[in-house]
């Protein structure tokens, strides 16, 4: 493709670090590097304890085991999500409960959740799509009424922000993705945020494997054991190094991606005004979001596959997102919907994810809006800077 859809990249010094790791004799877990990246995330987030994991979907298991949930326990989450959100929840014998999203910020809609409650919930799992933030304030404080964990899904939310606080560190326990389609990347890789001072102790025994290693090398007890159960969802100190380097230019990096989405929109308004396509509704004042993703709504999914096929025929790579998962195989068979999913089921269909990715210049968004353009024969798009 001569544009694809995403392109993975370096920004500083990710080889140099990688290098340094194999001089300096460590790695598999917890090495310098990572532990670095361990503080910077605790201080740049504000979360209680920051782990490394090696992924995100890691990171969700993470959480469903401190979740301490029993077979048939509920959580609630949007259908509209990756299947490791709920894949993480079905491990331990939970069912995903699915609500509907609000069609502005395409997040879980927070009025709805009230109604999905029964007396096997345990627990909240809000997605923060596109890096743009749920309404956190309304669902902690439900979740407080009735003693819910709440779990921040924030894969694509590094640095965004609701009322000044950044994603994943809100609720009890959040998670990130550092999947090289994200804002900062390690190829794959994930955090556990642990922002309930009570779950510290017990996340870090999950995460090495059900041992007291992490205390054992800290000298709080001298010996380590199996304590609890667990896995190996530490990542090796390779990722740790590379995303180390991405780390320190966070915010260039969302910066940058800020500015191609605003390119985006302004390049594209012309055909929203004809109303051959919608973009992103503007997010919230209280809300900063990291232009983690750009999005246009077509009329139907015919429109989107026609036009996918047109861009691809440019040379460009354009893709939908989610099948909702309360429609798919698996989601029928381990969850179930709580009330009707009329925005997710809309949504899905219509809408197509633009490339977007750091290195991406605003001449390439030019070349893929004009395209568009031709799609629907207009002539009055933006076609050079």
């Amino acid at each position: 493709m001569k544009i694809p859809f995403n392109r993975p990249f370096t920004i500083g010094a990710e080889l140099e670090n990688i290098q340094e790791a194999v001089r300096g004799g460590h790695l598999s877990g917890d090495g310098q590097f990572t532990k670095k990246c361990h503080r910077w995330l605790e201080e740049r987030l504000g979360t209680k304890r920051a782990l490394l994991t090696h992924s995100c979907t890691a990171a969700l298991e993470m959480a469903a085991i401190l979740c301490d949930l029993e077979p048939g326990d509920e959580v609630i989450m949007p259908s509209f999500t990756f299947v490791s959100t709920a894949n993480a929840f079905v491990l331990r014998g939970a069912v995903p409960v699915f609500v509907d999203i609000r069609p502005d910020t395409l997040n879980l809609d927070e009025k709805l959740v009230a109604g999905a409650v029964t007396e096997r919930t345990r627990a909240i799992v809000p997605v923060h799509y596109a890096g743009v933030a749920c309404e956190m304030d309304a669902l902690m404080a439900f979740a407080a009424t009735r003693n819910l964990i709440v779990v921040e899904d924030a894969a694509q939310g590094v640095l965004a922000e609701y009322k000044g606080r950044k994603l994943g560190a809100i609720g009890h326990l959040g998670c990130l993705s550092f999947h090289e389609t994200k804002n900062v990347i390690s190829g794959e890789g994930g955090a556990l945020l642990v922002n309930d001072e009570r779950l510290v102790a017990r996340a870090e025994i999950i995460r090495e494997k059900g041992t007291n290693r992490s205390q054992f090398f800290r000298g709080e007890v001298d010996k380590y054991s199996w304590v609890d159960v667990g896995s190996s969802y530490l990542p090796s100190e390779l990722v740790g190094a590379f995303l180390w380097a991405q780390l320190g230019q966070a915010g260039e990096i969302n910066a940058r991606r800020l500015q191609l989405c605003a390119a985006y929109r302004g390049r594209l308004a012309p055909l929203a005004e004809r109303g051959v396509l919608e973009l992103p509704q503007r997010e919230p004042a209280h809300v900063s979001a990291n232009g983690h993703m750009f999005y246009i709504l077509l009329k139907d999914a015919a429109t989107r596959m026609a036009l996918i096929a047109h861009l691809k025929s440019r040379g460009i790579h354009a893709v939908f997102h989610y099948v909702p998962l309360h429609s798919s195989p698996a989601g029928r068979r381990f969850g179930r919907a709580a009330g009707p999913m009329t925005v997710t089921e809309d949504v899905s269909e219509r809408l197509l994810r633009l490339p977007l990715y750091f290195d991406l210049e605003e001449r390439n968004v030019g070349e893929i809006v004009a395209a568009i353009g031709d799609f629907f024969g207009a002539s009055d798009v933006p076609r050079s800077s």
